[in-house]
């Protein structure tokens, strides 16, 4: 059993630690088209998160920007990447979605071009974002959590043994190194997010 744990353990962090190598090599599009190498952010802490302009969660713009206000001084980055692949939610093109974003949550940090983050599209940033840390589940003990995991098994009962995405707004944070540290679900507060940030950024 404990041979087995270790196992798993060790695994895991070469995943991690393959994660860390490869970030620095991922090639994106920003807003206006632009190939971005991601090498430039080394050094830095990274929020990477897939955003949506008409969902339920959208308000977390503003709590996003909040916390780029706060720490973007001491190094973190706020990497915003639109998908229309959750209920159809983020419509339009992304010159449309910056400007809404801009205009009601005037956001500050950098966004990029629409994304898919699963399927046979998947921009390959988040396949591996995806293969560094799988899905750990909702909270069910929280009203938004046990909301989610019921839509969730209604369309497919066995949606938590996938490490996909599962929604708008979940966010991955990196450390300065490029290694994945976290995912979180959209319906795990800006708290939560904030606290590992802080720790990440000493």
């Amino acid at each position: 059993m404990m041979r087995t744990i270790l196992m798993t353990l060790m695994m895991l962090a070469t995943v991690s630690t393959q994660a860390g190598n490869g970030i620095y090599k991922q090639k994106v599009k920003d807003d206006s088209g632009k190939t971005v190498k991601l090498k430039q952010y080394k050094g830095k802490v990274l929020l990477i998160v897939n955003t949506a302009t008409k969902c339920g969660f959208t308000p977390q713009y503003k709590e996003l920007q909040a916390l780029y206000t706060r720490y973007a001084a001491e190094g973190l980055e706020i990497l915003d990447f639109p998908c229309n692949q959750f209920g159809q939610q983020a419509p339009g093109t992304i010159a449309e979605i910056h400007q809404f974003c801009t205009a009601n949550f005037a956001i500050t940090f950098p966004q990029f071009d629409k994304v898919d983050v699963n399927g046979p599209e998947a921009s390959p940033l988040f396949t591996l974002l995806k293969s560094a840390t799988p899905f750990r589940g909702f909270d069910k003990n929280d009203q938004r959590g046990l909301m989610m995991h019921k839509m969730m098994q209604k369309r497919d009962p066995n949606y938590e043994q996938s490490t996909d995405i599962k929604w708008n707004f979940t966010k991955f944070l990196v450390n300065r190194k490029g290694r994945v540290i976290r995912r979180f679900e959209p319906t795990e507060s800006i708290g939560e997010v904030e606290a590992v940030i802080k720790q990440l950024l000493r």
